[in-house]
């Protein structure tokens, strides 16, 4: 199987979903789209705590001792959410989501610019906060299959109908950034080998579940956490892992 070849999939699955997506989301009511966000946000609540358990992963455990790993994951978000204010990348992305509506969309409304960048920037966060962006990603590039992806990518699709039901059109502009993240993890996979180990993967998973709870509470309406910024946090996390094992 040629490498990347499940994130061009992922990339294709995206684009159709937020096309079927469209094309029915004009047909449903405000109510219902509403309702449709409303259920997204609740799934994405739940894939957030299935990856969230993470932090009692026994390689982890294992690696830093038993007390660290919920101190790690504090510190990624942490030290990750102040780098990633310090470089405005909430404002960064949502400033790429007007770019691509500008050029990509008819609307001209502040209403419609308002949505447009909210799909993108809700659709790209949940489509590459996931374990299996990382692990898939990597895994085909090491050239071990690309399973993973193909099995996110159906989930993706799915997600992509029902997110730009609501959204429209900015569900499939994010399809540029599943292709940029998870191209460019393949081609660190295939470039570095095994660049992260059990315990390092565990607690990037868990950070990456509490940043999907993040996108929850945005879709639920509940609060507007700036996830972007905290996206640094996941290369803090397997960092903090290293240090702390090295000090044990």
């Amino acid at each position: 199987m040629i490498t990347g070849t499940g994130t061009a999939v992922n990339v294709a699955t995206v684009l159709l979903g937020a096309t079927v997506g469209v094309l029915a989301g004009h047909r449903l009511p405000p109510r219902s789209r509403d309702l449709v966000t409303d259920a997204l946000g609740l799934v994405t609540l739940l894939i957030a705590g299935l990856s969230v358990v993470s932090v009692n992963d026994p390689a982890l455990a294992a690696e830093v001792g038993s007390s660290a790993p919920l101190l790690i994951v504090l510190g990624s978000l942490v030290l990750g959410g102040i780098v990633g204010s310090l470089l405005r990348l909430e404002q960064r992305v949502e400033a790429l989501g007007g770019w691509l509506q500008a050029r990509l969309s008819r609307s001209a409304d502040s209403t419609g610019r308002a949505r447009f960048i909210e799909g993108f920037v809700t659709s790209s966060l949940v489509f590459c906060t996931g374990p299996l962006t990382i692990l898939g990603s990597l895994s085909d590039g090491l050239g071990h299959g690309a399973d993973q992806l193909y099995l996110k990518a159906t989930l993706d699709g799915f997600a992509a109908i029902a997110f730009a039901a609501s959204f429209g059109w900015g569900v499939a502009a994010s399809a540029l950034t599943v292709l940029a993240v998870q191209g460019s993890l393949t081609l660190l996979g295939a470039g570095l080998g095994n660049v992260l180990s059990d315990a390092g993967l565990a607690a990037v998973t868990a950070s990456g579940g509490l940043m999907l709870v993040g996108v929850a509470l945005r879709l639920l309406r509940i609060r507007e956490i700036a996830v972007a910024d905290l996206l640094p946090g996941l290369v803090v996390a397997p960092l903090l892992v290293q240090v702390v094992a090295a000090f044990r």
